[in-house]
């Protein structure tokens, strides 16, 4: 019996309470890790419970009630409102619209009685929208990956989740979780309505619109083209003097007003250094001296508090001091309840000026500029604004200047780099900053305060789902850049490429028949935009190697070009006009279009592979199949080997680097314009520039970065070469042969012998001569070492270079008789051998500068040294 108790004895309490304990943690560890997951909050989130990013903070009739001067402050636009996403009982079947809070009128329509008004916004009935909104219509259906997505705090449109056919307006109103879209346009048709929908019920849905007039009319807008994501409703243009005392924080403000702005601004401060006051005495332009003379004023630009980045997006702290201010700040926003302008978003007047702070003049000196000057950030040129200017035809400064006019537009290359510092991001590739690209177009405008000529910047922004909320839509300069809460002006250095090349910026007119590859190109960009907001249906627009900003912004313009062939060759109007039109400038101008066309594609397929998925929804993308496939789901191909096959635009550096060479080389002339974390002082970042891939990787005591100039030779060099190229090789072959023939038979060297080995030997012996010599030495001796034709290259220096080659090239074959190849010896020391190898070389490096391929060149060695060595003795001389 005792040893049966101490057999089946109890468990000691202690150990009891242990096993209690661990089953506990780990279950309380468990829970909270899916507690924690479940509550983390994107930084949109974070940004909105601050009212100064609510819509709401600012009155809306600023004119009446906030006393706003035109004298001092301009609209941004004709119409300016707020986008409301309406219930999903409220749209019938094919329809694509939404409501509309009007903050801004044009001023010819006088009716203050719109301000505040919640209106229909929608397309305008033409064929063109129609097959666009068909086009981009899905049903959305968040997947398992989109809900998971969302709980780690990035902004997925949930209130457009399973609601059919939404079309390109909804998912512009719905993306975000708040009716907080503030967009703005200039031309619409407003239509008077009493019976299309009832004005009052409105009043009653859209967030209690207090200063909604008692009346039975109700408008529409109709719209032709998709709104512009904006930011403020006025702009003004000052310089910042000096910051208040913070027990001192407006003019005008009354006690109890102080005392709520003192808390806001005690409670935000309280989560950073940077927050030494929000308000500021500023100084505005003045009109008639054109100088900063003009009336003092209090404004406010409110500090954004420290989000999940660990970063606020933006400050103020001793932005008075800031050196891109020197020519002073367009300030954006509205007056808040006290009448104090509150500003939302900032942009320096220095960067947008046609007085660039260089002129780079010839094409050679413009391609050294973007291989050697382009991005090459140093720690003097955080908070700086540069712009510079490069002509390739122009002889002088002024004159390049003066090409660019009112109304002239341009193509904008936007990328923006990395954060780096004490709180740098972490690196999205192994030591690669990718950054972000964009297109985009710019407009020469004449600035209404100023009078001056400026660029007036819209992107095209394909932008994946993010924890900011910013959103895959056209956006101005202002609010992509400039705006507080989510402009990246203030943390990340940007270079905004603007190019202006007549063959594209310009339309043209054949004989009323009208063509715009501007247009074509904006109109693809914009569908694949609203297929980001909505994810293809999926809800969630993420990136991998092969679809991405860069990617599948590449990929509009690939529609673009696929959209003007096709108009092209299925109009005979067009066609029989220029056969009859040779000499006309518009012909010329065409033809260049065509050639860009055609090095657009070489550089969008370098391998000579069209995408799959490019292919089969190009009829899709581009509007050319009448919307008639918009509800099957496109075909995506998110493989590495999809990637590689337009491996060119993968990496957003290299495409700004490769289209910006690209237009240079055909004539464009390039604007830079050049940010470098602008605005306050947060000591916390510095700017760090965008790279290829690995660009970080650099040799020592160099800014040379190795890894991706060679994995840029290769990839180019293995492209499919073309019939011209297998045409260069079979011309080469000849004049070699023409040449090394005589010269060989005449010494003795040549001799016509064929070797005699069976079969088996021979098929060996020339699959080893197609490993070494050809392919390994060409890697070597030409494909590794030389620029490829692709590259911005300095011809003469190509030629010196190509010339040492081939020195080594000579040398190398005795040497390797030498050491590791000593079958060669005495062969490769014979003088006729190396004058045929030094003709061989040069025949290689010729070859490789005209068609820039792999193949090509060790076709032709291959050729050589087999028929050598089976053909005419060479295998006697070498056993």
């Amino acid at each position: 019996m005792p040893s049966h108790r101490k057999l089946y004895r109890r468990p000691r309490p202690l150990l009891i309470k242990f096993i209690l304990l661990l089953i506990a943690t780990v279950y309380f560890t468990f829970n909270t890790s899916q507690i924690l997951l479940a509550q983390q909050v994107s930084n949109y989130s974070i940004h909105f419970q601050q009212v100064f990013n609510q819509p709401q903070f600012y009155p809306i009739n600023q004119n009446q009630t906030q006393n706003i001067s035109f004298d001092l402050y301009q609209p941004i636009d004709n119409w300016v409102g707020r986008l409301i996403l309406p219930q999903k009982q409220e749209i019938k079947p094919g329809e694509d619209w939404v409501w509309m809070e009007i903050q801004q009128v044009p001023p010819q329509i006088k009716n203050d009685n719109l301000l505040g008004k919640v209106v229909r916004l929608e397309w305008k009935n033409t064929p063109e929208l129609r097959s666009y909104i068909k086009t981009v219509k899905r049903d959305v259906k968040f997947t398992a990956n989109t809900e998971a997505s969302q709980k780690e705090g990035i902004v997925h449109p949930s209130r457009l989740n399973n609601r059919s056919q939404v079309g390109p307006l909804q998912s512009l109103a719905g993306f975000r979780p708040n009716d907080d879209v503030i967009v703005s346009f200039h031309n619409s048709e407003l239509i008077t309505s009493v019976d299309s929908f009832n004005q009052e019920k409105l009043n009653q849905e859209k967030l209690n619109q207090k200063n909604s007039k008692e009346d039975n009319t109700s408008f529409i807008l109709k719209i032709d083209r998709e709104p512009v994501l904006a930011t403020g409703r006025f702009y003004g243009l000052v310089k910042i003097l000096s910051s208040q005392v913070t027990s001192q924080p407006a003019n005008k403000l009354d006690s109890v007003a102080r005392n709520e702005t003192l808390q806001e601004i005690n409670t935000t401060c309280t989560q950073t250094h940077l927050c030494a006051n929000e308000y500021f005495t500023v100084v505005h332009y003045n009109r008639i001296s054109g100088k900063f003379d003009g009336q003092k004023e209090t404004i406010r630009i409110p500090q954004q508090v420290i989000d999940t980045r660990d970063i606020p997006p933006s400050t103020a702290y001793q932005i008075e001091a800031s050196t891109a201010g020197a020519n002073g700040w367009y300030i954006y926003g509205a007056r808040d309840k006290n009448g104090i302008f509150t500003v939302q978003a900032l942009a320096p007047r220095s960067l947008f000026q046609l007085q660039p702070k260089r002129v780079i003049l010839g094409e050679q000196a413009g391609l050294t500029y973007i291989k050697e000057k382009n991005w090459q950030i140093d720690r003097t040129d955080k908070g700086k604004v540069n712009t510079v200017l490069i002509d390739p035809n122009i002889k002088e400064s002024k004159q390049a200047i003066s090409q660019w006019q009112v109304g002239d537009k341009a193509i904008v290359l936007n990328l923006f780099g990395g954060i780096g510092g004490k709180k740098a991001e972490e690196l999205g590739v192994p030591k690669t900053i990718t950054g972000h690209f964009a297109f985009g177009v710019a407009q020469v405008v004449r600035e209404p305060i100023t009078q001056e000529l400026q660029f007036d910047v819209t992107y095209g922004q394909v932008y994946a789902h993010n924890p900011d909320g910013i959103i895959s839509a056209k956006h101005s300069w202002v609010n992509y850049m400039g705006n507080l809460t989510r402009g990246w002006m203030a943390t990340r250095p940007v270079v905004d490429i603007l190019i202006k090349f007549d063959p594209v910026t310009q339309n043209y007119n054949f004989d009323g028949v009208k063509l715009s590859p501007l247009q074509e190109f904006s109109q693809q960009l914009q569908i694949m935009m609203a297929r980001y907001r909505v994810g293809d249906g999926t809800g969630s627009a993420t990136v991998t190697p092969a679809t991405s900003c860069v990617q599948d912004s590449a990929q509009a313009l690939y529609a673009a070009i696929q959209v003007i062939k096709q108009k092209v060759s299925s109009s005979p109007d067009i066609q029989n006009w220029l056969a009859n039109h040779l000499d006309d400038p518009q012909t010329e101008r065409f033809n260049k279009l065509i050639t860009l066309g055609q090095s657009l594609e070489k550089d969008l397929f370098p391998l000579g592979i069209i995408r799959a998925d490019w292919e089969s929804s190009i009829g899709n993308l581009a509007g050319i199949d009448n919307g008639k496939n918009q509800l099957k789901k496109p075909f995506r191909d998110p493989s590495i080997w999809a990637a590689l096959t337009t491996w060119r635009t993968m990496m957003p550096r290299q495409a700004q680097d490769e289209l910006a060479t690209m237009f240079l080389q055909q004539g464009g002339k390039l604007w830079f314009l050049e940010t470098n974390q602008v605005g306050g002082v947060n000591s916390d970042i510095q700017p760090l520039a965008a790279t290829p891939l690995l660009g970080t990787i650099k040799i020592p005591f160099t800014n040379i970065s190795p890894i991706p100039v060679i994995l840029h030779r290769i990839l180019a060099a293995i492209a499919i070469p073309s019939i011209q190229d297998w045409l260069i090789a079979g011309l080469m072959l000849i004049i070699y042969g023409a040449i090394a023939l005589p010269l060989g038979f005449s010494s003795g060297f040549l001799q016509g012998e064929i070797w005699s080995a069976p079969l088996s030997q021979h098929c060996l012996a020339t699959l080893q001569i197609l490993f070494a010599p050809a392919f390994v030495e060409e890697l070597i001796f030409r494909v590794l070492p030389l620029p490829h034709p692709t590259e911005i290259i300095n011809w003469s220096q190509w030629v010196f270079l190509a010339a040492l080659l081939l020195l080594l090239f000579i040398f190398y074959h005795p040497l390797n008789a030498k050491t590791f190849y000593k079958v060669g010896n005495p062969t490769f020391f014979q003088p006729i051998f190396l004058i045929l190898a030094g003709l061989l070389g040069l025949t290689l490096t010729i070859a490789y500068g005209i068609t820039g391929s792999l193949w090509i060149i060790v076709f032709i060695h291959w050729i050589v040294v087999l028929v050598w060595l089976q053909l005419f003795g060479g295998m006697k001389k070498l056993i």
